[in-house]
């Protein structure tokens, strides 16, 4: 008996040193809500909490991750897509809940739905054909989403009987649509590269994407289409010093770019150390810290212009190429099947889509360029709205990232400010020196806090001066 409640307490024990602490405040910026996580590290933990507030279509403006051994501490400055900090209490609470849990490492899936995962080369038209086919074979598609890339395409549907409701359990059924589908996808040229499979359970969709289109390396093949918009720069060096490889990417900011980027990180068996995320007007900036999970960094040329190439193919997923439409009509049989005809008998190409249901409402996001890959003509649109129903399909213009001109300028002042105590500030003390994990004894403070100065020429602000065993001295500035 003893032993069973020493047993107990000890359990609980490490619940509470597992359990991530979780500390959300809308005090600190006048921009932006700061959400800051603090926990044991692990693989996976950082993909895991960033995947949290992308789920929520929440934009991360700023982030410092920075690990101490075998604790890490995350820090996201967020907002919502309208640039406004979080005030919703439900929300809030449901972060702090989920972020609370990540280090169980949760797999997301779809109840009571057959999820079918496909992989082949894209075309004019293909989707309309993969719809048309599982219309004919009774499949309500329930979920989706539709990426490609280089010319390749990946989806992941979830699916349900039309008849019953129910998921597709049937074998022979399952059979027939596996073999179908691949027909469909295989077209003339693409025997051994067409892929399908069905399955009753998958992770994250997303996540869940990335990983089949790094499966099929589309990393390596080349752009049926030169891009039309910004390519991301991706550099990797490494630091021998400290024995990191350190990645800078540098490209136009959108949603989700940082769950994109760490996701196949993850994915590659890299894990993050330290890393910062700024974002300055439309452009974002991301310095990682990395090592492989065998704790060696980058050792060859050929591995690094991997991470090179599959880094920007993780960025370019994503980049929404053409006109968005969305649809939003009651749902019924074969209605993606008819939308998706329509698209292609007037020559558009559907380059990404999202398909989702809410009671009996389809709410459906279509990218659309002409067939090859030119911006669309209006009056085609336009006439292809007066076919599917004008009040039905509408044309979005991609919500443009808010940011503020005059937060701009303070950074910018911030920055001055911080160059100016740091040249006074090394002057007296070299940070470079402290090498203890717990308490710089020489220098009185702890290391991953903070150090408050008053700057003489610019006034009030906090200067973090972040002291990290492994990466040296690092510095990060806020306006009070």
């Amino acid at each position: 008996m003893e032993w069973s409640a020493c047993s107990d307490e000890y359990e609980k024990l490490v619940i509470r040193m597992t359990t991530p602490r979780v500390v959300i405040d809308n005090a600190v910026s006048s921009k932006a809500t700061v959400v800051k996580v603090d926990s044991a590290r692990k693989h996976r933990i950082l993909l895991e909490a960033v995947q949290v507030l992308t789920d929520l279509n929440l934009s991360i403006k700023k982030a410092y991750i920075s690990s101490d051994g075998r604790w890490f501490m995350d820090v996201f400055h967020v907002t919502d897509l309208n640039g406004n900090k979080l005030t919703d209490e439900s929300v809030i609470n449901y972060i702090e809940q989920s972020l609370g849990t990540i280090h169980h490492g949760k797999t997301t899936g779809s109840n009571g739905l057959t999820a079918l995962e496909l992989t082949g080369t894209d075309r004019v038209g293909l989707l309309s054909e993969v719809f048309a086919v599982l219309a004919d074979l009774q499949c309500s598609v329930v979920d989706a989403k539709v990426w490609t890339h280089n010319g390749r395409i990946a989806s992941l549907m979830y699916v349900k009987d039309c008849n019953s409701g129910s998921p597709i359990e049937d074998t022979q059924h399952i059979d027939r649509i596996e073999a179908r589908l691949r027909n469909v996808l295989k077209g003339d040229n693409d025997i051994r590269s067409a892929k399908t499979t069905v399955s009753m359970a998958v992770t994250h969709m997303e996540r869940r994407l990335h990983q089949v289109m790094f499966a099929d390396r589309d990393y390596e093949r080349k752009a049926i289409f030169p891009p039309r918009g910004d390519s991301p720069v991706v550099t990797v060096q490494n630091w021998v010093k400290r024995g990191y490889s350190v990645v800078n990417v540098q490209c136009k900011d959108r949603t989700k770019l940082l769950f994109d980027v760490v996701c196949t990180m993850t994915d590659m068996e890299y894990i993050v150390f330290h890393a910062t995320i700024n974002t300055a007007g439309d452009r974002a900036y991301l310095e990682f810290y990395i090592r492989h999970t065998d704790g060696s960094p980058i050792s060859s040329e050929p591995e690094r212009q991997r991470v090179i190439q599959c880094l920007k193919a993780a960025v370019e997923r994503r980049a929404s190429e053409g006109v968005r439409l969305e649809l939003c009509t009651p749902d019924k049989q074969g209605l993606l099947a008819d939308v998706t005809r329509t698209f292609r008998e007037n020559g558009l190409n559907v380059t990404r889509a999202e398909i989702s249901t809410a009671r009996d409402m389809a709410l459906n996001v279509f990218y659309v360029t002409d067939a090859i890959g030119n911006p669309a003509d209006p009056k085609l649109i336009e006439s292809v709205r007066q076919k599917i129903g004008v009040s039905n399909l509408k044309v979005k213009e991609l919500p443009p990232l808010i940011y503020h001109e005059e937060a701009e300028r303070e950074d910018q002042t911030v920055r001055a400010c911080a160059v100016y105590i740091w040249k006074r500030w090394r002057n007296l003390v070299d940070i470079s020196e402290c090498r203890s994990e717990s308490r710089c004894r020489r220098h009185g403070m702890l290391h991953g806090t903070a150090v408050l100065n008053r700057c003489p020429k610019y006034g009030n602000y906090d200067v973090f001066f972040e002291m990290s065993v492994e990466v040296g001295s690092r510095l990060h500035v806020s306006k009070n």
